[in-house]
This record gives structure tokens, sequence and C-alpha cells, in this order.
């Protein structure tokens, strides 16, 4: 089985997507013959065509207003956000075309052969307008699925999925992995399940929930929880539109504790929904209060990313004290 970096698995996924389908697309910013400002569409051009591999202007709302409309008639489009600090200019687009096109035609015409592509989160030092987290923001807005793989076996599988999904999907890619993140992933076409958690690790004293890059956060803060000696598991949520309910709470009747970790700020950030749901469910199980470690509610810092980002020691001293409570 060959080894990729997660780049190189997004580029793999949307090879095999392209080659299988010719109605697939690629478009976005710089995608074309620069194969985009971190190589993801690196060849796709050369391979399929300035038709189906193209630049688009600097334009987001643009972006996905176009991607609606090829949807809308039959293409599949991959869109891609450069960063995704400027999705924003794309949300009335987004919130109010792509996740509502269905429903107001009562399924005569949609965009689910939408895709949106978009890097997200800190840990490359760009600063406040290239490391935010803006994924709870469209969590909020049903018609949407939202997706965000951990390494780069989940990225190939999560995109197929994603790409034939008949529901739009937005795809937050962690780009601080993107070349950190290496791992073994089959060349052959696969697919993961969307709406699906996974749990990466078996415990019994406390329960650990994140997505994205925070996996990897939370593997070193469980290696120093496990040194005092708590049994820790862990749950990738993979997709946070929908979220996997279910398995979140079976892991919290079992453990009767429960931390969350996003980078994003703490005021309105995901954990939040995931802690009122599992309040209302488990609340007879909990030993403890359920615990949040997530970013800061400032902007996000450039020379103080390190101490924005909720890194190992603050999920370990959260892990601490739950189980300690």
């Amino acid at each position: 089985m060959p080894t990729m970096n997660m780049l190189q698995a997004i580029n793999n996924a949307l090879d095999i997507a392209m080659g299988e389908d010719d109605k697939v697309l690629c478009f976005g910013e710089d995608v074309g013959s620069f194969g985009g400002v971190f190589r993801a569409t690196s060849h796709l051009q050369e391979k399929y065509g300035r038709a189906r591999c193209f630049n688009t202007p600097l334009v987001e709302q643009g972006i996905i207003g176009f991607a609606n409309g090829l949807a809308a008639q039959g293409s599949v489009p991959v869109a891609e956000i450069q960063f995704a600090d400027y999705i924003f200019p794309a949300f009335d687009q987004i919130v109010n075309e792509t996740a509502k096109f269905r429903y107001r035609s009562g399924d005569l015409f949609n965009v689910g052969g939408l895709t949106i592509r978009a890097p997200y989160g800190g840990g490359i030092s760009g600063g406040l307008y290239h490391s935010q987290s803006p994924e709870a923001y469209f969590a909020h807005t049903p018609g949407l699925k939202i997706v965000v793989p951990r390494d780069p076996y989940q990225a190939k599988g999560l995109l197929l999925a994603a790409i034939r999904d008949p529901d739009p999907v937005l795809f937050f890619e962690p780009k601080r992995l993107y070349r950190a993140a290496v791992g073994e992933v089959p060349e052959e076409d696969y697919q993961l399940p969307i709406g699906e958690a996974e749990v990466t690790k078996e415990g019994s004293d406390v329960t650990l929930v994140g997505w994205g890059a925070q996996m990897e956060v939370i593997e070193r803060a469980v290696e120093l929880a496990e040194k005092d000696g708590i049994s820790c598991e862990v749950i990738d949520l993979r997709s946070l539109l929908p979220w996997d309910q279910e398995t979140v709470a079976e892991s919290v009747f079992k453990t009767g504790r429960l931390v969350i970790t996003h980078e994003a700020p703490r005021t309105g950030g995901f954990a939040g929904e995931i802690a009122a749901a599992i309040q209302e469910r488990c609340f007879l199980y909990l030993e403890s209060p359920i615990a949040r470690v997530t970013g800061l509610d400032t902007p996000f810092p450039l020379t103080l990313e390190k101490e924005y980002l909720p890194d190992h020691l603050k999920i370990v001293e959260a892990i601490r004290e739950s189980v300690n409570f």
C-alpha cells in the first residue's frame, strides 16, 4: 500500500472522481496549471484539460454561485475556496442558495452534486486571515453536510464519498496536516461513510471528542493521561452535519465524562451543541461537567498562535479535572 500525505490523498481522490465521471469539474483560484496554493490540484488540468479543471476570478461569491448553477444543471462541481477564511463572501450563496435549492423547489431541482473544498485552521503562522475554523457557522444550516478528515486515509475516502453524496458537502481540510500527516492510503477507489463517527481508541474513564487536526493533539494528550492511569476513549466525529450523536452518547454512558476540543472560539463553537445534546441524553450518567477545550474568544493571533491553540497540555489538564472532579 503506498504512503501519501494528505495533499496527495486529496489529489488522488480528485483524480479518481474525474477519471470515473466526465461531469466532475474542479475549479477555484489558481487550481489550474499552478495546482492550487497548496498544490492539491496538481496535474489535474494537464490530465483532464482546461474545460474540466480551471481557474476562476478571485470572487468567492461568484465561485459558489457558478458552482450552484453547474450543479443545478447536472454537473458535479468540486469548488475550491483557497482559504476557509475567505468563504464568507460566498456565505449568502451557500446558506441561502446551496442549502435551500432542493427544499424551495419541492425537489424539482437541487445542487446535491456540489462539493466545496476549503483549507481551514491554524498551525501555519497564517495570522487572523488564514487560520480560522468556520465550521460552526455552517452547522447551523439545514441542507448542508460538513465533513472534516483527520489523516490522508480519511481524506481520500471521505472526499470521494462527498463528491458522490446526494447532498451538497462542505469539505474542510486541516491545512496544518497537509504535509505533516502521512500514512498508508490504498490506490484503489474507496469511500468512508459520512455522518458516522469513528472510535479511534477505546477506554473507560473519559470520552474525548474532536475532529480534523485536533485528533493528533488529542492523541498526545491521551499519552500523558495514560501515564496517570487514566483510560481514555477517543472519538473522531468526522462529520459535523450530520453528527453521530449515538456513538458519542454510547461512549459517555460508559465513561460518564466528556471532553470536547476544537480550534474555533469557545462561544458559539460546535462543542456547545455537542455538550447540550449529550447533557440532555446522558445527564444521569455524568460524573463531572462536560468540558470544552477550544480556541479563545479573540481574533486568531499571529505571534501568540501557540498560546491561542487548544494544545495537548490544555486537553490533558481538562481530562485530569474531569476525572478528579
